[in-house]
Parts: structure tokens; sequence; C-alpha cells
């Protein structure tokens, strides 16, 4: 009896363990395309293992993708899958064309995604866009997207820190070194913590997105706050 208690201990271990095993999450890069499509350009990590927590981030992905693509009132996007809203930008375009054939301007979009960060506790993917609908630049966006590793929901900024406002204080100084040398015109005794808060090797990292803190001209600004340094404000640990 005793013998037949440790084999379905050891049985049940193995199943766990098994289990366990299958539950991690991997990324796997993938390009997404549509008929007739040739100025857009997606090419995304996506998520697969488990498949509630893969379905989750997946869909996250494709909903920020379908965003980024969106020409018009964000309130107002109607795409419900990648395809159909490449195909849209393409309609836009074409439509574009129809209205202006003397235009020499060719629209372009470039979506790429990449897993910055993983660990058992949290995943942070990078999804930089840039789009290209006749003005007088692009547009580029970076934008970051934390998801809990356990479950795949997104995690909020105000989900990251036990206490953003301790945070801000480390942060600032790297702040503040990292602008010193570019002349902006910062006040910094206003200092706020940007839109994209994400995880990498590097430790924290902040960026601010063109016009976030400064002119276009004065682009993207990006900075990194050791886990050394942020780990006592982390509600996830780096490990």
């Amino acid at each position: 009896m005793r013998l037949y208690k440790h084999l379905v201990s050891i049985c049940c271990f193995l199943v766990l363990f098994n289990c366990n095993k299958e539950q991690k999450i991997g990324f796997s890069d993938i390009n997404i395309t549509a008929d007739n499509n040739t100025i857009v350009d997606v090419n995304i990590p996506e998520a697969h293992g488990d498949k509630t927590v893969s379905n989750q981030i997946n869909s996250e992905i494709q909903k920020a993708i379908i965003s980024a693509l969106h020409i018009g009132n964000p309130d107002e996007i109607t795409s419900s899958s990648l395809e159909e809203s490449i195909t849209s930008f393409n309609n836009e375009y074409n439509g574009f064309k129809s209205d202006f054939p003397e235009t020499a301007q060719l629209w372009e979009a470039q979506i790429d995604g990449e897993v910055m960060y993983q660990s058992p506790e949290i995943i942070s993917i990078a999804m930089t866009s840039y789009t290209n609908t006749g003005g007088a630049h692009g547009i580029l966006n970076i934008s970051f997207l934390n998801f809990d590793s356990k479950t795949g929901q997104r995690i909020q900024n105000n989900q990251i820190f036990n206490d953003a406002e301790a945070f801000k204080t480390v942060a600032h100084p790297f702040f503040i070194d990292a602008t010193k040398n570019k002349n902006l015109l910062i006040d910094y005794k206003q200092f706020e913590l940007p839109t994209n808060i994400g995880y990498s090797e590097e430790g924290i990292v902040l960026l601010y997105n063109t016009y976030e803190i400064a002119p276009y001209s004065s682009g993207i600004l990006e900075l990194a706050i050791p886990f050394g340094d942020a780990e006592p404000y982390l509600v996830f640990n780096s490990f």
C-alpha cells in the first residue's frame, strides 16, 4: 500500500512538472500580410505555449497593430483582424491616389515587434510603428506592452510599481543625465514618468516618444534605470 501511494505521488509530481513545462510561453517571429498588399510590412512576435495565456498576449499585440494602422478617429476603429486592417490601409491609399492622381507621394507602414524581456513574472514587448501617409514626414512611435507571464493579462504602468512616487525620485537623476547635453527646454522640477515603461536586460526602460517632452526634432528619448536601483519599487521581479 505504501509503495502504491509512493508511486501515485511520483506520478502526480511528473504530471505537474510536465504541465508546468507546457505552461512556459515562447515566441516566434512572423510576418503578416493581406491580399494585394504592397505598402504595409508587419513583423511581430507570436506567443505560443499555454493557449489561454498566448491567445491573450497575441490579441493585445494585434490590437496595438490595428490601432497603429488606423487612419482617423481612434474611437472609430472597425477592423477586427490584422489582415482587415492592412487591407483598409491599402484601400485608404488607393482612395487617396484616386482623388489626387497627379501626386507622386507614396504611403507606407512598417510595424515591428520584439520581446524586450521575459521572466517567470513579466514579459515586455516593444512595438515600433512607422507610418507615412503623405505628410511632411512620417510618424514614428514606439509602445511597450507589458504582460503577466502567468495569465497573459496586460500590466498597466500603475501596476508595475509598489510606490511610483518613490521610483520617480530614483529615476529623476537618470533623466537629467540623459537629457543634459541635448539642449532641451525642460522644467526638471516637473519630471513625470513616460507613457512607455518596460523591462529590459539593462533595467527598467523609460521611453519618451517624439513630442512627449520636446519638439519633433529632438526625437525619441530612452533611458534605463538599473534593476539594482529600481528593484525595491517593483511589483514584478526581474528574475
